[in-house]
């Protein structure tokens, strides 16, 4: 399991998934009929922010343990990378509604980068991993 490439690539997509809990996205001024006067948009927003924040991050780990089962961890990885996306679509709806002007931080960009980059690096992996048995069968 471990001695595979797209176990490393998973396992650094789930780290990077579980950090943009932490690290805020956009810092922004708040709505002008509320009372907060900075808000930090991370994936602890709001509760359906951190629902599909775990649902990939889960999704990711389960995946490093499906090693035998190569077509159900590309499906698994490909709705992940999906979920993430619309998790990026919900920051940028979320972005929209900040009244005044905000800054996009560094830190939680480059992981919602390095997610997306991670997560297609691993199914490219276990593409070719999938291949390459298939190869060796056909040989036998």
């Amino acid at each position: 399991m471990i001695q595979r490439i797209q176990t490393v690539w998973l396992m650094l997509a789930t780290t990077c998934v579980f950090l943009t809990m932490h690290f805020a996205t956009y810092v922004g001024n708040a709505a002008a009929n509320t009372n907060v006067a900075l808000l930090y948009l991370n994936g602890k927003f709001s509760p359906f922010f951190v629902l599909v924040t775990t649902a990939v991050g889960v999704a990711t780990m389960i995946t490093i343990f499906l090693f035998k089962n190569r077509s159900l961890q590309i499906k698994i990885n490909g709705v992940a990378l999906l979920l993430h996306f619309v998790l990026l679509g919900l920051y940028f709806v979320q972005i929209t509604k900040y009244a005044g002007v905000g800054v996009f931080a560094l830190v939680g960009c480059v992981l919602h980068l390095a997610v997306i980059v991670f997560l297609i690096m691993a199914i490219r992996a276990i593409y070719k991993d999938s291949k390459l048995v298939k190869d060796s069968d056909r040989l036998r």
